[in-house]
Parts: structure tokens; sequence; C-alpha cells
């Protein structure tokens, strides 16, 4: 039996992140948005290093950077989950088409959800859209054994847009209340996700350590322009928290799976 002797090169993305320095970093943002000097700090590496491989990670769209809203000497880095996950199963389809095999996504995930509460806590300024579009989506993704709540360092009313693009995607949030996050303080969570780089800087301390993730997006409530253009602003956000929970479901799947 011969072999054909024109051997396909190995995906360029996977040499990318075959770099130990590369490959810590991704790891990082797989759990939450980070500025450089929080990378610096919690990978023990020069700045200057961390920069240079956070370039090439952005280069090849691996990851994408927004200005802080709360420091704007700050920039916020994020993975692209989604194309990462394009790009994996790209190259596992080109090995072996039976490697790209993804049907165990989210429902499976749900089904196997831990029988132990599992807690989660979205926080930003107002509590009028981000952490409140975060609540429905989670409550709805995880259907319902997820127990989310969402808080605000500041809470104004929920708005009416925020209402709407949710019920675009068949989820009603318009019976949730904008709340103050001193109602929690005593409370335990697993995770505390802040969704607000305000809010951040200012995020109290909770009972049991629970864990801390942030994601930095725009707020969609300070978008000015037409009533088209705001609420354009509300739905991407919309669908970027879409793609955020989808895979933070998994996550929570894996980690508490890992500690019962």
């Amino acid at each position: 039996m011969s072999v054909s002797s024109s051997f396909a090169p190995s995906p360029s993305f996977l040499k990318l992140l075959a770099h130990d320095l590369r490959w810590n970093i991704l790891v990082l943002l797989a759990r939450s948005d980070y500025c450089v000097r929080e990378i610096v700090r919690l990978l023990e590496q020069p700045q200057n290093l961390i920069s240079y491989h956070l370039r090439r990670l952005y280069d090849q769209h691996l990851v994408t950077e927004r200005r802080s809203t709360a420091d704007g000497r700050d920039i916020y880095y994020s993975l692209d989950l989604d194309l990462l996950h394009t790009c994996f199963f790209a190259a596992a389809d080109s090995l072996h088409p039976a490697l790209s095999d993804t049907q165990a996504a989210i429902e499976e995930t749900v089904a196997h959800l831990p029988s132990k509460p599992v807690r989660v806590l979205f926080l930003c300024t107002h509590n009028s859209a981000r952490s409140q579009m975060a609540e429905g989506l989670l409550r709805h993704l995880s259907e319902g054994r997820i127990e989310v709540q969402s808080a605000g360092s500041q809470p104004t009313d929920l708005h009416p847009l925020a209402v709407q693009a949710m019920a675009r995607m068949g989820i009603d949030i318009s019976r949730q209340r904008s709340k103050h996050l001193d109602e929690f303080r005593d409370q335990s969570f697993d995770y505390v996700v802040t969704v607000c780089d305000r809010v951040r800087e200012s995020c109290p301390t909770f009972p049991g350590d629970p864990k801390q993730v942030h994601w930095s997006f725009i707020d969609p409530a300070a978008v000015e322009g037409s009533e088209q253009e705001r609420s354009r602003a509300f739905n991407q956000v919309a669908l970027q928290l879409t793609n955020r929970i989808r895979y933070f479901v998994i996550l929570i799947d894996r980690e508490q799976g890992e500690t019962l």
C-alpha cells in the first residue's frame, strides 16, 4: 500500500499556539478579559514580551482589544472563542473528518450540569442592560439549572431596549428588576462576572471566595444616535453575550464537575 508523498503543511495557527507563553496568555483570556499589566503580573513575564506575543495573537485575530471605559489608559484583551473554535475544528477536520464532530455541544452540557446548585452574579454599573441581559441569557441557556442574579453599583431602571433585544431572541426579561449589589454582599456565589469596566474597579468581595471573571463590553445604553442605531447596539451586545455565556456554561460544567 502506498502513501501519498505530498503532505499538507500543519495549520499555521497551531504553530502560533505552540509557543508556551502565547498558550498561557490564551489560557488566561479563556477565563476572563485582562489588560497587559494584569497578564504581566499573572504570568510573571516582562511587559515588552507580553505585549509582543499579544500583538502576534491580535494580528491573527485570535484576540481582540478594547479600551477601558473606566481608565482610558488600559486596553482589555479578549479571546475570540468562536474563531478559535472554528480554527481548531477546521484543523481537526483536515486531519480526519471524525475529529470535527461537535454534536456534544451545549445541550449535552446542560443535561450534565452538577446537581449541586451553582450560583452566578453578574455586575455592571447601572444594572439596566448588560448584566440584565446576561442574567436572562444564562438562566435561559442553562434551562434554569444555574441560579443567576444581576446587580449594579448605581442601579437605575431596566432598559426597554434590553428587553426588546432579549425578546427578539425569544427570552423574556421584562419581569427582572434592577438591584443594588448591596443586596448580595452577604451571599455566597460560585462566580462573580463583571460586564462593565467601571464596576470591576470597585467590585466588592463576597463570602466564599467566588471565582472572578471580567468581560469588557461597551455600554449599549450609552450609545447615541437614532432609535435604530441604539437598538442595533443592544442587539450586538446581546449576541456577544450569547457567545460568551454559551462557553461559560461549558466552563462551569467542567469546573464544578471537578470539585464534586
